[in-house]
């Protein structure tokens, strides 16, 4: 599909005149958002030998080298976002990834697993910046459904980045060892900064900056919570993250043990993140014509229905081993197609309104709607009883009430001014 589109810009200051052309500035801002996912899925294949070098006795407890890297970024965006709104977006940006780096050659020499799940969470605080400040710089630049366009655009990469990510780890542990997936990291990001570095100008001037105290903060705080939409599109948010990182938690064990598929777990991930990868496109090509409440809420609605049908076909259809794979990955790609109709629709709604506060903006919603993400999706990895059934059910009382929540918001008709 050829996209032929030359987006609307809002006005602003006459020093990003030098901004990079459009497709341009959308790959490097997918290539930041994308260190996200590789940090995520490229360490899945490794559980094992974590577990068995550590000595765990629970192997479930792997699941905390995501879960705490996921809290990582979530406390992380509190920080980044309000300092970026004082500093500016490309300095906070480059610290963030500078730290990722540092934080991953810890996890590489670390020789507990305590050092490792703490220099996960500090890879997490760091690759907060890039994920959250590069929002508010796109909210420097466009707005509206533009805005939305720009963002699912970017997150193409963000979501096919897991087709790639755990067969590259794989193949690193394999041959090297499960540690220097870590340098992997840090190789990807110091690419992705220079490149950050050299080509992206400044979007926040230092007439529109707010300084960094705590007053200034506790108002765009209250600034923020004073608009029930988007309040609403962040509880959304973050039951359709819970999905995604219930998921991911989850995702080797189901593979391995329930669905027997040994070292072609990367294979069968790969499947998944592709086929889910061009909802991406879609969004980009519906969102000017449907809107993106429209979009987002038939998305979990989908969401739900499909899950539920496959519980139900899990448990009364007593499926051979293969069948029961290919249902599972038929679930799989199409509960990732349908988020990407969500996510980065609603990450639009609730910024759509904050303005010159949409650094702190950009931080309190991601922060919120990712710790959500963590409490719900811990008890949901830790219920893994050899079967995907607790993890299904799971996305259907997740994506169930996020169209409920996608509901209060149209039937209220919460407006863009604060009640």
């Amino acid at each position: 599909m050829v996209i032929n589109y030359q987006p609307n810009f809002v006005d602003y200051p006459e020093h990003v005149t030098k901004q990079p052309p459009y497709y341009e500035f959308v790959a490097m801002i997918a290539l930041l958002w994308s260190l996200v996912a590789f940090a995520t899925d490229a360490v899945l294949p490794s559980f094992p030998a974590i577990g068995s070098e550590f000595g765990l006795l629970d192997i479930n407890n792997t699941q905390l080298v995501i879960i705490v890297f996921v809290a990582g970024t979530g406390i992380g965006q509190l920080i980044m976002g309000p300092l970026s709104d004082s500093f500016g977006r490309k300095p906070i940006t480059i610290l963030g990834v500078i730290l990722f780096v540092l934080a991953s050659g810890w996890s590489f020499f670390t020789d507990s697993f305590y050092g490792l799940l703490l220099s996960r969470f500090v890879q997490g605080l760091g690759i907060s910046a890039p994920r959250t400040v590069t929002q508010a710089l796109i909210r420097d630049l466009y707005k509206g459904r533009d805005m939305a366009r720009v963002i699912s655009l970017s997150m193409m990469l963000f979501v096919l980045v897991p087709a790639v990510a755990p067969f590259i780890g794989q193949t690193i542990m394999l041959s090297l060892g499960w540690r220097f997936i870590f340098v992997s990291f840090q190789i990807v990001a110091l690419v992705a900064l220079v490149w950050f570095m050299v080509r992206q100008p400044e979007t926040h001037p230092p007439d529109q900056r707010i300084k960094f105290r705590t007053a200034n903060i506790a108002k765009s705080v209250v600034e923020v919570f004073s608009f029930p939409r988007v309040i609403i599109c962040t509880i959304s948010l973050a039951l359709g993250l819970t999905c995604i990182f219930s998921y991911l938690v989850s995702a080797q064990q189901i593979y391995v043990i329930w669905l027997d598929t040994g070292h072609d777990f990367p294979l069968y991930f790969a499947i998944v993140a592709l086929i889910s990868g061009s909802a991406s496109f879609l969004n980009a090509a519906l969102v000017l014509r449907l809107g993106m409440w429209a979009l987002s809420t038939f998305g979990y609605f989908a969401i739900c229905l499909l899950s539920l049908a496959c519980s139900f076909i899990i448990i009364t259809g007593n499926l051979p081993i293969h069948w029961l794979l290919w249902l599972f990955i038929a679930w799989s790609a199409s509960m990732f197609f349908l988020l990407g109709l969500c996510l980065a629709n609603l990450n639009a709604l609730a910024l759509e309104p904050m303005g010159r506060i949409a650094g702190m903006a950009a931080s309190i919603i991601g922060a919120v709607s990712t710790l959500i993400c963590v409490v719900l999706s811990i008890p949901i990895g830790q219920l893994f009883d050899g079967t995907g059934l607790p993890l299904i059910l799971g996305v259907a009382l997740c994506s169930a009430g996020a169209f409920i929540a996608n509901l209060t918001l149209k039937l209220k008709r919460f407006s863009l001014n604060p009640t």
